[in-house]
């Protein structure tokens, strides 16, 4: 069974509110099996418009990562992030 994956681009403006929400997600990921294999540092924008703060989460399946972004928990931490950036989430399968 091939992984999944969420990718995510994020602008940060309100670094506490922010960090508020990073915590709380923690709920999702340990619920749908997952863990960072990326999160935030170095990176360097070669081509398009990028972001500075890129993720990338591994669940064990396409589903788990979906069921994860969908989650009620998720959810409740995505609400504590209203006003603190912008962010583009993607949920892709692996090879």
């Amino acid at each position: 069974m091939a992984k999944g994956y969420v990718i995510a681009h994020a602008t940060v403006t309100n670094p506490e509110k922010w960090a508020e929400y990073a915590a709380k997600t923690k709920v999702a990921l340990d619920k749908y099996e997952g863990h960072p294999i990326v999160r935030g540092g170095k990176s360097e924008i070669i081509e398009g418009n990028g972001t500075a703060r890129n993720v990338i989460l591994e669940f064990p399946s396409y589903e788990h990562a979906l069921g994860y972004a969908k989650s009620a928990e998720y959810a409740m931490a995505k609400a504590l992030r209203e006003g603190a950036g912008s962010i583009d989430i993607t949920v892709v399968e692996g090879v």
